[in-house]
C-alpha cells in the first residue's frame, strides 16, 4: 500500500511522467550534442572519441556486465595520456554540469506549466493553506500562526561546494536560454539564435578551468556568499511574499489576514572560528561591514527605480500631513539639495522625498566605506540613515501617503517590495552568527581568574556545581571582571576581542547584526556560562541603574555528538534552573535557541541511532520550555546529504517532531546546497516557499490542538537506534584497520587538498581518529567512493534484528511508513543514498587498502549490510524497486550513473598512481591536479559532496 503523504512536485499520472520525462531527457541530449561538437573543434577528434567510447561503454555495462569490456575499458583509461585525460574529465564534469541546467529549467517549467493550468503545486502556499483550511484552520488563526513564523535559512561556509562562483554565473546564463528555449510559442529564428548563443556559452564552459588554483580566504568565502544575495535573494524575497498574499487570498478571500515578516537570513562566514583559525575579531567586522554595504547598493538601486516610478503631482492629490512633516525634515537637513530638489520637482513630493532618501543612503553608504577602508566618517555623512528602522518609517509614510489620495494600489507594488526586502534584510543583510568550540572559552575564563589571583583554587579544578555558583555570582555582581593591565595570552585576547567587535558592531551595524553564539561540544550548563561571562566583560550584558537586566546576546548552545544529545536535557535543566541565566533570557524576550548537529552525531553513532537522538532531543527541549515558560527554537546543523541531515525541505520539516516547530524554523545552508537552492532566482524563489509552507503546516499546533507521535512508533524507532548503532560502532569502532580502509580506499587526502574551504579537513592535523576527521571529510569522502556508508550502514541489521520472524512486527513497520512522517521522511532519504551507492565500484575502492585481506573482509561486512538494508527498506515501504514512488529523482540518479561510472574508473587509476612513493614531485603532483578534478566532476554527477 504507498504512503498516504503528497508526492513532490506537479506530475499526477504516469503518463504525464512519460511525457514529460522524455522532454527531458530530449533537453539533455541537446546539449550533450553541442558539448560533442564543442570538444571536436576545440579539443580535437582524439579527445570526442574517447568520451563517447567511455561513454557508451559504460553505458553498455550499466546494461549488462562485461568482464571482457569492463578490463578493455579500464586498459585504455591506463594508456590515457595526461592531457586527453584532463579533458576527458572535464568533459563528463561539464556534462554534468549541463545536466543539472536541464533538470533544474525542466522542474521550474513544470510548476510554472500547473499555475498556468490554475492548479497549485505540491506544497506551494496555496496547496498547504488549502490543507490547512480543510483541517478547520479559521482566518484568525491562520494570521496569528503567520505572527508565530520566524524562518531563518543560514548561509555557511562549510567546505563543501566544489562548483567556482565562475561556473555559477555561467550555468545561470544557460538556465535563462535553457527556460526560454521551453517556450513553445518561440519563432524558428529566435530559437535558432538562442541555440548558438547556447552553444557559446557551452564554449565557453568548456574555456574555464573548474578547480580553484588556490585556496579560498575566508573574505573570498564572505563574497561568495554575497553572490547569491545580489543575483536572487533580494530579488525572490518580494516574490515569495507575494505569492504567500495571493494564496492566502485565493483561500480566504476578503478574510484573509495580512502578511507580516516571516523570513530572515543568516550567516556563518566570518564569525565561525569553530576549527578555523583564519576567522579573527577583525574579519568578523569586515564581514558585518561588507554585508552593510550589500544592502545599502541594493536600496540605492531600488530607491532610484522608485523615483521613476512615483511621478505623483500634488496637483492630483495631495500626500499627507505627516508624509510633509516627514519631508520638510529632510529639507532642514539637507537645504542645498532641497533647493535644487524644489526647482526640479516643484509639484513632484514623492520624488523628492526619494532623492532625499537616496542621500542618507549614499552617506550611509560613504561613512561605511570610510570605516572598511579604516578611516571614521567626516561630516559628509551627517544625516545618513543610522539604522533600517529610520528607512522603513520613510517607506511606510509614502505607502499609508500614497492610501490617503486613493493611490493604495500604487503602494502596493514596487515600494512594497521594497518594504519586504529592508524587513528582511535590514542594514545587516543575514544575522551573523558567531561559533567557538566550548574548550576556548573554559580557557580563557580560566587564565583571566588565574591571572586575577583571587580563587582559592584552578578553575579547571572546580566542580561543575562549584563552576556554576562561581560564574553566576560574578555575572550578578562583579563589574571588573578583567582587570585593567593584566597580562593575558594571545589566544585568550582573541576571544575578548570577539565580545568585544560584537559590541561595537550592534551600534554600528544594527542591534540585529548578530545572530546567536553558538557553543559547540557543549557538555554542561558552565560552559553556557562561561560565554555570558565573557559577553558581560565587553558590555553585551548586565544590569540597568534600576537593577533590571539587559542582554544583548542570544547564546545557542549545540549539541552535535550522540553523548551530547543524550545529556541536552540535564544540560538545560542546569541552565533554566539558574535564577540568573533566566533573567538574562528574560531580558531576551524568554527565548531560547538551541542547536542539533545532524553530521557529528551520525558519524559519531550512524544513520539510525543519530536520527533517533536527534528526535528526542527535539522533544525533550521543546517540553522543558513548556515546563520553564521559554519557547524553545531548534536550529538545524544539517548539510546536503542525508547523513548530514539533508532531505527535501518541506518534508524534512514536517517531519519534525510534534510541537518542536512553534513557527521558529532555522537551518544552515551549506556548500553545494547553496547553489542548488539560491544560484538561480527561479529555484529560490521555489525553495524559499516550500521552507515557509512546511513551517506553516509544521507550526498548525500553536494555534490548534494536534496529535502527539504514538508511544508504540516511538518504542519501535528506539529499538532500531539500538540495534543501528550497535551495527555500526561493531564496524567503524570495533573493526581492525576499518580507518586505514576509510583513509586508503576513499580518496580522502584528494579531498584535503581540494581548495574548496578554508577550515582543514582535520581537527588536530596529525590525528587520525574518528574524532579528529571532520564530518564532512567523512561523508564527502565515502559519497566519492560510491560508499555512501554513513547514510544507511546500520539500518539493515537493525531492522532485520526489530522483526524477527514475526509478521505483525513487519506489519507494524509498513504501517509506520504511511501514517509517520517522521519515519517515511527517514525511510525515503535512506532509498536516496543507498540509490547513490555502487557497491560493484565501491569494490574497485577497497582494493586500493594496503591490507588486501583485512580491506576485503571490511567490505565483504559493508556489501552484506548494503544488501540487507536494500532489501528491508523495499520490504518496509513495500516498493519493487528504490525510489519507485520518487520517479524523477529515480531517473535523474540512473541518467547520471552512467556517466560518474568512467569518472570514477579514472579516480581509481589516479589514486593507485598518486599513491605510488617511487614517483618524483613533480609526476606526483601532475596526477594530484586530475584527481582533484575527478572529484569535481563526481560532485556534479551526484550532485552533493560533504
Amino acid at each position: 500500500m504507498p504512503p498516504t503523504f503528497p508526492r513532490s512536485g506537479p506530475i499526477r499520472t504516469e503518463a504525464s511522467f512519460s511525457q514529460l520525462d522524455s522532454e527531458l531527457r530530449g533537453r539533455v541530449k541537446t546539449l550533450g550534442r553541442m558539448l560533442g561538437n564543442v570538444l571536436k573543434t576545440q579539443a580535437g577528434g582524439e579527445v570526442f572519441e574517447a568520451v563517447e567510447y567511455l561513454r557508451k561503454g559504460y553505458i553498455q555495462l550499466r546494461q549488462e556486465d562485461n568482464t571482457a569490456l569492463r578490463d578493455q575499458l579500464a586498459a585504455f583509461i591506463k594508456d590515457l595520456d595526461p592531457d586527453t585525460l584532463t579533458y576527458v574529465i572535464r568533459a563528463f564534469s561539464a556534462y554534468f554540469r549541463l545536466t543539472n541546467v536541464a533538470e533544474e529549467a525542466h522542474t521550474h517549467r513544470l510548476r510554472y506549466q500547473t499555475e498556468q493550468e490554475g492548479e497549485s503545486w505540491e506544497n506551494s502556499f496555496e496547496d498547504v493553506l488549502g490543507r490547512l483550511k480543510a483541517k478547520g484552520l479559521t482566518p484568525e488563526q491562520c494570521g496569528e500562526l503567520l505572527h508565530h513564523l520566524d524562518i531563518s535559512p543560514v548561509i555557511t561556509a562549510h567546505p563543501t561546494e566544489a562548483t567556482r562562483r565562475t561556473l555559477l554565473e555561467g550555468q545561470r546564463r544557460m538556465f535563462l536560454k535553457v527556460k526560454t528555449l521551453d517556450d513553445n510559442r518561440l519563432p524558428p529564428a529566435e530559437r535558432q539564435r538562442l541555440e548558438r548563443d547556447l552553444g557559446v556559452d557551452i564554449q565557453i564552459l568548456w574555456k574555464t578551468d573548474e578547480v580553484r588554483v588556490r585556496r579560498p580566504q575566508v573574505e573570498d568565502e564572505i563574497e561568495n556568499g554575497l553572490y547569491y544575495f545580489r543575483e536572487s535573494l533580494f530579488l525572490a524575497i518580494p516574490r515569495v511574499y507575494r505569492k504567500l498574499e495571493q494564496a492566502l487570498e485565493a483561500v480566504y478571500g476578503d478574510e484573509a489576514p495580512p502578511v507580516p515578516p516571516i523570513m530572515r537570513f543568516g550567516s556563518w562566514i566570518g564569525g565561525d572560528r569553530d576549527g578555523n583559525p583564519y576567522v579573527a575579531a577583525d574579519t568578523t567586522a569586515w564581514a558585518l561591514r561588507t554585508h552593510k554595504r550589500e544592502t545599502l547598493s541594493c536600496y540605492i538601486n531600488r530607491v532610484e527605480q522608485l523615483h521613476h516610478i512615483l511621478s505623483h503631482s500634488d496637483r492630483f492629490g495631495r500626500p499627507s500631513e505627516e508624509f510633509y512633516e516627514r519631508l520638510e525634515h529632510d529639507r532642514r537637513c539637507f537645504p542645498e539639495l532641497a533647493r535644487h530638489l524644489q526647482q526640479r520637482y516643484f509639484h513632484e513630493p514623492y520624488r523628492q522625498k526619494l532623492r532625499f532618501m537616496r542621500e542618507r543612503l549614499m552617506r550611509a553608504h560613504a561613512a561605511n566605506e570610510a570605516r572598511l577602508s579604516g578611516g571614521i566618517p567626516g561630516a559628509e555623512c551627517d544625516y545618513a540613515y543610522t539604522g533600517e528602522e529610520e528607512m522603513l518609517a520613510d517607506l511606510r509614510s509614502i505607502a499609508d501617503s500614497l492610501a490617503s489620495h486613493g493611490d493604495y494600489a500604487v503602494g502596493e507594488r514596487e515600494l512594497k517590495d521594497l518594504r519586504r526586502i529592508v524587513e528582511t534584510f535590514g542594514f545587516f543583510l543575514a544575522r551573523l552568527d558567531v561559533r567557538e568550540e566550548s574548550s576556548r572559552h573554559t580557557m580563557a575564563v580560566s587564565e583571566v581568574l588565574t591571572a586575577r589571583g583571587d580563587l582559592e583554587r584552578p578553575y579547571e579544578e572546580l566542580s561543575e556545581e562549584e563552576r556554576v555558583a562561581l560564574l553566576t555570582g560574578e555575572i550578578a555582581e562583579r563589574t571588573d571582571l578583567v582587570p585593567r593591565g593584566v597580562e593575558l595570552s594571545p589566544e585568550t585576547r582573541g576571544v575578548l576581542d570577539v565580545f568585544r567587535v560584537m559590541a561595537e558592531m550592534q551600534g554600528e551595524i544594527s542591534p540585529q547584526a548578530f545572530g546567536s553564539y553558538i557553543i559547540s561540544m557543549t557538555r554542561s550548563a558552565s560552559h553556557v556560562l562561561e560565554v555570558l561571562w565573557l559577553a558581560k566583560t565587553a558590555g553585551l550584558l548586565g544590569r540597568n541603574s534600576d537593577g533590571t537586566w539587559f542582554n544583548g546576546i542570544s547564546v545557542a548552545p549545540l549539541f552535535e555528538t550522540i553523548e551530547d544529545l543524550e545529556h541536552i536535557q540535564k544540560v538545560m535543566t542546569g541552565l533554566l534552573e539558574s535564577p540568573v541565566y533566566r533573567s538574562l533570557l528574560a531580558a531576551m524576550g524568554d527565548e531560547q535557541e538551541v542547536m542539533i548537529g545532524y553530521s557529528d552525531s551520525c558519524k559519531d553513532g550512524g544513520i539510525v541511532s543519530s536520527s533517533w537522538a536527534l528526535y528526542q532531543a527535539q522533544r525533550q527541549v521543546t517540553d522543558l520550555g513548556q515546563e520553564y515558560g521559554v519557547t524553545v527554537r531548534i536550529f538545524h546543523g544539517r548539510g546536503g546529504t542525508v547523513a548530514r541531515g539533508g532531505a527535501p525541505t518541506h518534508k524534512a520539516i514536517r517531519a519534525q517532531p510534534p510541537g518542536t516547530v512553534q513557527g521558529g524554523i532555522k537551518i544552515t545552508e551549506q556548500g553545494e546546497v547553496l547553489s542548488s537552492k539560491y544560484a538561480n532566482l527561479e529555484t529560490a524563489v521555489y525553495e524559499l516557499t516550500v521552507m515557509a509552507s512546511g513551517a506553516l503546516e509544521a507550526s498548525r499546533g500553536t494555534v490548534q490542538e494536534m496529535p502527539g507521535d504514538r508511544q508504540d512508533y516511538l518504542d519501535a524507532f528506539a529499538e532500531l537506534a539500538e540495534g543501528g548503532e550497535r551495527a555500526y560502532r561493531n564496524l567503524t569502532r570495533n573493526t581492525p584497520g576499518f580507518l586505514d580502509y576509510f583513509y586508503e580506499a576513499t580518496p580522502l587526502d584528494g579531498i584535503s587538498r581540494l581548495n574548496i574551504g578554508s577550515r582543514p579537513s582535520h581537527r588536530a592535523k596529525e590525528d587520525r581518529s574518528l574524532e579528529s576527521i571532520r564530518a564532512i571529510a567523512w561523508v564527502f569522502s565515502w559519497s566519492q567512493s560510491r560508499h555512501t556508508l554513513p547514510a544507511w550502514y546500520g539500518l539493515g541489521t537493525a531492522l532485520e534484528e526489530f522483526i524477527g520472524d514475526s509478521d505483525d512486527r513487519l506489519a507494524m513497520l509498513q504501517r509506520m511508513y504511511r501514517e509517520w512522517p517522521f519515519f517515511n521522511t527517514f525511510l525515503s532519504n535512506i532509498q536516496m543514498s543507498l540509490s547513490k551507492a555502487n557497491m560493484d565500484i565501491a569494490a574497485q575502492y577497497a582494493s586500493l587498502a594496503h591490507d588486501r585481506e583485512g580491506a576485503q573482509e571490511i567490505f565483504a561486512k559493508i556489501r552484506a549490510e548494503y544488501d540487507r538494508t536494500r532489501d528491508l527498506v523495499l520490504k518496509v515501504a513495500q516498493l519493487n524497486g528504490l525510489l519507485e514512488e520518487t520517479p524523477m529523482l529515480a531517473r535523474s540518479i540512473q541518467r547520471r550513473d552512467p556517466y560518474i561510472d568512467p569518472l570514477n574508473h579514472i579516480q581509481l587509476m589516479l589514486l593507485r598512481r598518486y599513491q605510488n612513493e617511487d614517483l618524483s614531485e613533480e609526476e606526483n603532483q601532475r596526477w594530484l591536479g586530475l584527481l582533484l578534478r575527478t572529484i569535481n566532476g563526481v560532485a556534479a554527477g551526484q550532485r552533493n559532496t560533504g
